[in-house]
C-alpha cells in the first residue's frame, strides 16, 4: 500500500508541474511533430511491492490521427491475490489475509484507448481491455478459466518533455469490470463483496517515434 501511495503523490507532482506547458497538442507544421510513439505506465512499478507483487508488464503503441485525437493499442498482463474493486489507495483492507483470494488471477490482454485533446494538453480517455484469465490456487494450479472486459475513462495532461522527445500523462481514472464470466468458488465470494468499478491515479510516458 506504501507503494500505490507514493506513485498517487508523485503523479500529483507531475499534474502541478504541467501548469508550466504552454503548448500540447500537436502540430503537422511543428518540426518535431511525431505521428507514433511507444510507452508504458508508471504502475510499473508496483513490481517492486512484497504485497500482491503484480508482475505486471504493458506496452503502449499509438499513433497520432490528428493533433487533437489519438488511438493506442496496450499490451498488458498482470496478476492479482485481492479483488480489483478494492482500491489499494483509499481502503486499509486491500493486502489483508481476510480479503485475499484462494489463490491469484493471472490477466492478458489487449486494449485499444482513444484520446481527445480539449484545450492545450488537457484530454479525455476511453480504454476497452478485452482480457483472458486463469485462475490459480496457493499450489500454483491452475483451477479454471475467465474472460473479462476491463474499462477505464481518464482525463489527464499531456506533458512534453526534452524537445518533445518524451511526454508524460499525469491522470485521474474510473476503472472497472462491465462484463466478466463467473469466477471459481473461493474467488467469486471475495469478488462480490466489492464494487465493479473504482477511481485510480494514473500516469503514462511514453517516446515520440
Amino acid at each position: 500500500m506504501k507503494m500505490q501511495k507514493k506513485i498517487l503523490g508523485f503523479a500529483l507532482i507531475l499534474v502541478m508541474a504541467s501548469t508550466l506547458q504552454v503548448k500540447a497538442q500537436y502540430d503537422k507544421q511543428d518540426s518535431n511533430y511525431k505521428k507514433c510513439f511507444v510507452g508504458s505506465t508508471l504502475f510499473l512499478l508496483g513490481n517492486l511491492s512484497t504485497v500482491n507483487r503484480p508482475d505486471f508488464i504493458q506496452l503502449n503503441l499509438g499513433y497520432r490521427i490528428t493533433g487533437r485525437d489519438v488511438i493506442s493499442l496496450e499490451l498488458i498482463t498482470w496478476k492479482s491475490a485481492w479483488p480489483l474493486g478494492i482500491n489499494p489507495i483509499f481502503n486499509k483492507v486491500y493486502g489483508t489475509p481476510e480479503e485475499k483470494f484462494p489463490g491469484y488471477i493471472r490477466d492478458y490482454g489487449v486494449g485499444l484507448a482513444y484520446q481527445r485533446y480539449f484545450w492545450k494538453g488537457l484530454y479525455l480517455a476511453v480504454h476497452v481491455m478485452p482480457t483472458l484469465q486463469t485462475y490459480l490456487n496457493e499450489n500454483g494450479n491452475n483451477v479454471g478459466n475467465g474472460f473479462m472486459i476491463f474499462n477505464t475513462n481518464r482525463v489527464g495532461y499531456h506533458i512534453k518533455l526534452f524537445n518533445d522527445k518524451f511526454f508524460i500523462e499525469p491522470s485521474l481514472g474510473f476503472a472497472g469490470r462491465p462484463y466478466h464470466t463467473e469466477m471459481p468458488d473461493g474467488f467469486k465470494q471475495k469478488d462480490d463483496k466489492w464494487p465493479k468499478y473504482t477511481f485510480e491515479p494514473g500516469l503514462h510516458f511514453g517516446f515520440n517515434l
